[in-house]
């Protein structure tokens, strides 16, 4: 499936993050780096909800690796945006993050993400496997993908 077509249905968890005044650039939509702030925020508001995450002491954390956005229609601020989430890919030590970002109320995405956690120790930086707690709540949203 063409992510570009993609529904709500796709995603198992949603948060809805509202767009702010300074969200907007030259141009009258949201500038394309808010986007990546919305994967962010997606993604770590899940672990912390689920009690995976503690921002502050946590013996381990995962680090970004990779991230990009295929842009579909722009986003304005007063609009309100909704992070739909899945895992896409669950490996031994890493989490494929899917984000589609919908205009309140729309079916189909106004952009689609994609968002690479390695897990590591928070002491030495190394790769650590998946807790057993984190991989369980992981595995809530988990959607593979071809």
């Amino acid at each position: 499936m063409e992510r570009k077509s993609e529904t709500r249905a796709a995603y198992p968890h949603f948060l809805t993050v509202p767009t702010r005044w300074m969200d907007n650039d030259v141009y009258g939509h949201v500038n394309n780096v808010v986007y990546y702030s919305w994967f962010d925020t997606v993604v770590n508001r899940f672990l912390i909800d689920r009690g995976v995450l503690d921002i502050q002491a946590s013996p381990v954390i995962g680090l970004v690796v990779n991230t990009q956005c295929n842009y579909f229609a722009s986003v304005a601020f007063p609009q309100a945006v909704e992070g739909g989430l899945r895992v896409a890919r669950l490996g031994k030590s890493s989490v494929h993050y899917q984000i589609g970002l919908f205009v309140e109320g729309l079916e189909t995405p106004a952009a689609v993400g994609d968002f690479t956690h390695v897990y590591v120790d928070r002491a030495s930086g190394r790769p650590v496997p998946l807790p057993d707690d984190l991989r369980a709540a992981l595995e809530t949203i988990h959607r593979p993908t071809a």
